[in-house]
């Protein structure tokens, strides 16, 4: 797939986010990367061993005080070399894996951990 199919395809999901969602995102940027800095990976502690297929990097909305301001945006990288692996696998459609994937790093710009996505039942 094309970088420019895949980003029409990021558009169309975040134009199909209910806007209750789209109006609470604030101060994020949404960035496609071709493939996972195993370094970053390392920095971060993360331990995904190259399979992440996105990540949310910033300060959640939750946590965010009276003093958040003059900061750079939050970030959500999609892995799109990974996230189109796994959907070579057969594990699913290519745009249902980035609406996942969004959903899931919007979801921790929330400030809802995988913990609290595991228990709603959303894995």
């Amino acid at each position: 797939m094309t970088r420019r199919e895949f980003e029409t395809i990021v558009k169309d999901v975040l134009r199909e986010l209910p806007k209750e969602f789209k109006d609470k995102l604030q101060n994020i940027d949404i960035v496609i990367e071709e493939e996972l800095d195993m370094e970053a990976v390392k920095r971060l502690g993360l331990g995904a061993k190259g399979r992440l297929l996105g990540l949310y990097q910033g300060i959640p909305l939750k946590d965010r005080t009276h003093y958040y301001g003059m900061v750079m945006p939050d970030k959500i990288t999609l892995y799109k070399q990974n996230i189109e692996r796994s959907c070579e696998a057969g594990e699913s459609d290519i745009h249902e894996e980035i609406k996942h994937v969004i959903q899931h790093e919007i979801a921790h710009h929330f400030g809802i951990s995988d913990k609290r996505l595991k228990d709603l039942g959303i894995y």
